[in-house]
């Protein structure tokens, strides 16, 4: 795709969402099952069921999806689309490139060993490497706007408003 079949997909909506701010805002959604057969969600992806379980320095078989993988694994899809769409626009050349993400996780939090010990990751690395010949000035302006508009990687670096709920089923 080209700068300009992107800017004449995306032109309408653009235009829309600025007659109507409302219209911008979507709820995307996830869904997730339990059973009684083990220590595991299996988790609607619309395209398969990934079944996400234990990490094995948590006690896991590691048969199962880790979620902090699947986060590491989202960051990276979302940042990769992100820089691709922007490079498109900036009409810089990506003949190749990856997109690696590795975060740092201290599993005393998580198994309650040390309660001083963070549930969580306490550090995220996002890298690219890119084959291309673009110019310094504009991998920095790609990078700056792929960290801007990468939503996973804003939702991360911005805390949104989180709510937890429960009911009986």
């Amino acid at each position: 795709m080209d700068s300009t079949t992107l800017r004449t997909l995306q032109a309408p909506l653009k235009d829309r969402y600025r007659d109507a701010p409302d219209s911008a805002v979507i709820t995307l959604k996830a869904r997730g099952s339990l059973d009684d057969t083990g220590i595991a969600c299996k988790v609607e992806t619309g395209r398969a069921l990934a079944v996400a379980g234990l990490h094995p320095a948590t006690g896991g078989s590691g048969a199962e999806l880790c979620s902090g993988d699947m986060l590491l694994e989202a960051l990276v899809a979302c940042a990769g689309v992100t820089l691709k769409a922007v490079a498109t626009a900036l009409e810089i050349e990506l003949r190749a490139g990856t997109v690696s993400a590795e975060g740092d996780l201290d599993f005393r939090g998580t198994l309650g060993v040390d309660k001083g010990a963070p549930v969580g990751f306490r550090a995220i690395r996002l890298g690219f490497s890119l084959d291309t010949d673009a110019p310094q000035d504009k991998l920095d302006q790609l990078l700056k706007l792929t960290e801007r508009y990468c939503v996973v990687f804003q939702t991360l670096n911005h805390k949104p408003e989180l709510s937890v709920s429960a009911a009986r089923g």
